[in-house]
């Protein structure tokens, strides 16, 4: 049975104070150092490809993995922790050849989730925890061809990955999901897909959620991956009126903070923003500790630029509790009353009287 609905509770907290979103899932599951026979466990043992890596998997395979990290988070202060969902359409999952098994990973991910954080909620029931259904960008992009020797080709249709969404969507409403989170956005049309299939899904299902969008600035140009500034993400989005919409991933606070700033000052309405830490260096791995990374994030707080703030890669609950105490007393973003205009855009964006 799904939860009950949690949204007027979420949008009061809104109002009252600065929410803090968990960190990073795959850098958690990386401390584990699991293998492939942990990723198989004994549903998989037979699987005929390789599957380490496959991180949503572990919902099946290694609930009680999945589980604790996502109490580490709820116990270092986070309010909304996300279901470990970021790859579980059928598009991505066939990477592994595995699209057969996304409704039922997206559905236990939401389940598991829900569990842990009814499990802490009733240890102070004063401070409500929600769980966020994820849908990733799936693996492939709508708005650019994989070949460069055709640049009209697409690897994917807009009505596939609706489909792919839809089916997702639904999955995690009905294990329990207070918020559906269309993150880590390269492509805008992808997130269009994905708003898409969400309202269908809301028909589909007789209710709705909070919707939460995070695109992703993949550079120092300032733009998704697409080609879009942040103001014209912002524009070609805004109409789905989201509860919050949000940047995350690719970069450190340092370098995403003059686009956290840009964002706060277009949008009408809540903000989101869970940037990695640091970037990767030669191994691959992030350097930016907790205290360091507080740092910036807590300024961004006390100049008024977030509603809700996390950690991407390389974050862990340390991270999640330097920010949660740092950010405490510090009031939220109030949301600004922004001109009436007709708001377009392309790569950039184009604001008329």
């Amino acid at each position: 049975m799904p939860n009950k609905d949690k949204s007027a509770q979420l949008k009061a907290a809104l109002q009252q104070r600065i929410l803090i979103l968990d960190g990073a899932m795959g850098t958690m599951i990386q401390q584990h150092k699991l293998e492939e026979e942990d990723y198989r466990g004994e549903r998989f043992a037979d699987w005929h490809i390789l599957i380490k890596g496959n991180n949503d998997l572990l919902t099946l395979t290694q609930p009680e993995i999945i589980a604790k990290i996502h109490r580490d988070y709820l116990l270092a202060g986070a309010d909304i922790i996300e279901t470990n969902t970021f790859n579980s359409t059928t598009i991505s999952m066939e990477d592994y050849e595995m699209g057969h098994l996304s409704r039922e990973i997206n559905l236990e991910s939401a389940k598991l989730a829900r569990k842990v954080c009814d499990e802490i909620e009733a240890l102070d029931p004063s401070r409500p925890r929600y769980v966020a259904g994820v849908l990733g960008p799936t693996s492939k992009t709508c708005s650019i061809s994989p070949d460069v020797n055709d640049p009209g080709f697409r690897n994917v249709t807009f009505d596939a990955l609706v489909a792919a969404y839809v089916e997702s969507t639904l999955a995690l409403m009905e294990g329990g999901a207070d918020i559906i989170l269309i993150e880590t956005i390269f492509d805008t049309l992808n997130s269009k897909a994905a708003s898409f299939a969400v309202e269908e899904a809301f028909e589909q299902a007789g209710r709705t959620l909070p919707v939460m969008i995070s695109g992703t600035i993949t550079d120092a140009s300032g733009r998704t991956l697409s080609g879009q500034t942040t103001e014209a993400f912002y524009n070609s989005i805004r109409h789905i009126k989201p509860i919050s919409i949000g940047l995350n991933c690719a970069l450190g606070p340092d370098l995403l903070r003059q686009y956290v700033e840009e964002l706060s000052r277009v949008c009408e309405t809540y903000t989101s923003v869970h940037p990695n830490a640091g970037l990767p260096n030669e191994f691959g791995e992030y350097d930016l500790e907790a205290p360091e990374m507080a740092a910036e994030i807590i300024d961004w707080g006390k100049t008024g630029f977030i509603n809700i703030v996390g950690g991407c890669c390389g974050t862990t609950p340390l991270h999640i509790k330097a920010f949660a105490d740092g950010l405490a007393n510090v009031p939220p973003r109030p949301l600004p009353e922004l001109e009436v205009r007709m708001r377009l855009s392309g790569l950039e964006a184009c604001n008329l009287n």
